[in-house]
């Protein structure tokens, strides 16, 4: 199988997670209006198992070190398929209902709240699992890039004009956030610390997020139709409705959105050897900084920005880059 040897490796492979994971909402973006999240979701799922599948088979079982594909999922213990089918079935929540308290409170107070409390929830537990880095510079980190997320929330407000303050927004958003921060923990619990040699009854990297997608996956068939069918906002999807109104281009779009994000969900599971999970994760997050150039510079929302506005999103790119340089310098120390 492949495994990444080096740590300045682990960190490029980073970066391509955040560029992943900042980017996958795009293809949401590429879809009709006519199309609910709900119904493009399904596609996004199918995706995810989809690329699990490609990159085990070939990535994950060529090669002299670690234990192919199928080996190692036939030797998994049920305690670390639990974990990590659990992982995706708490990523799948959290995702749909960060989602739904953007719609119902808008993006500058759904988006900082939500990822903001994912991102350090998800450094803590990590790291207080697997303690790998300094935690001074990690913690300096994580605070920069979460005032990032916040300065970005309130230019975008400034120039939104957002709509009156939603406190169903802002519970929703922290639940979501809550999830948010602790599915990545499950999925590292149910992976073996070391992949050439990986541990007996634990999986590598493309065994556990293949369980992870799964588990995704087969939870959209409880939290995805709870709301299609009841949703917090906006109108109902119905299954005959991904039928009738879809289309390959639409079904295509979305399974590529699924794709990409799982493509950076694997290479962060395949850097965590050498970076630590924490490290991985919290890396990974500064995905809103690849959301936000996204946003300011290809889709063009901040048209005619004022000067506090572009003061503001200036801040949140130095606050970015720092923020993000500090935890790549963590484990170096």
């Amino acid at each position: 199988m492949f495994i990444i040897d080096s740590y300045p490796l682990a960190v490029g492979l980073l970066l391509v997670t955040m560029i992943c994971w900042g980017s996958w909402a795009n293809t949401q973006k590429l879809a009709t209006k006519n199309w609910p999240f709900q119904l493009f979701y399904w596609d996004y799922s199918l995706g995810i198992i989809l690329l699990t599948l490609i990159l085990g088979l070939t990535m994950g079982s060529y090669g002299e070190e670690g234990r192919g594909f199928i080996t190692d999922l036939s030797q998994a213990s049920q305690t670390a398929i639990f974990y990590a089918f659990l992982g995706g079935v708490v990523f799948n929540i959290a995702n749909l209902l960060l989602v739904a308290a953007i719609d119902i409170a808008g993006m500058a107070v759904a988006f900082p709240v939500g990822i903001g409390l994912a991102l350090v929830l998800g450094v803590l537990v990590n790291y207080i699992a697997t303690p790998v880095g300094d935690p001074v510079l990690l913690t300096i980190g994580v605070v920069l890039v979460t005032v990032a997320i916040v300065l970005d929330a309130i230019a975008f407000k400034k120039h939104q004009h957002e709509k009156a303050f939603s406190m169903k927004g802002l519970w929703i958003a922290i639940v979501a956030g809550i999830l948010m921060g602790f599915f990545f923990r499950f999925v590292a619990a149910a992976t073996s610390l070391e992949f050439a040699n990986p541990t007996p009854g634990l999986m590598t990297p493309y065994s556990s997020v293949f369980v992870f997608g799964i588990g995704l996956f087969l939870s959209n068939f409880i939290w995805n139709s709870i709301l299609m069918y009841r949703p917090l906002v906006g109108k109902k999807a119905t299954y005959s409705e991904y039928f009738s109104n879809g289309n390959l281009k639409l079904h295509l779009i979305g399974i590529l959105g699924g794709m990409i994000w799982c493509l950076g969900m694997s290479l962060s599971m395949l850097a965590s050897e050498q970076a630590g999970f924490a490290i991985s994760y919290g890396l990974g997050q500064g995905a809103t900084l690849v959301a936000a150039i996204w946003g300011v510079f290809i889709w063009k929302e901040f048209k005619s920005p004022s000067k506090s506005v572009k003061l503001l999103l200036f801040l949140m790119f130095i606050c970015f880059l720092i923020g993000l340089a500090l935890i790549i310098l963590a484990k170096t120390v």
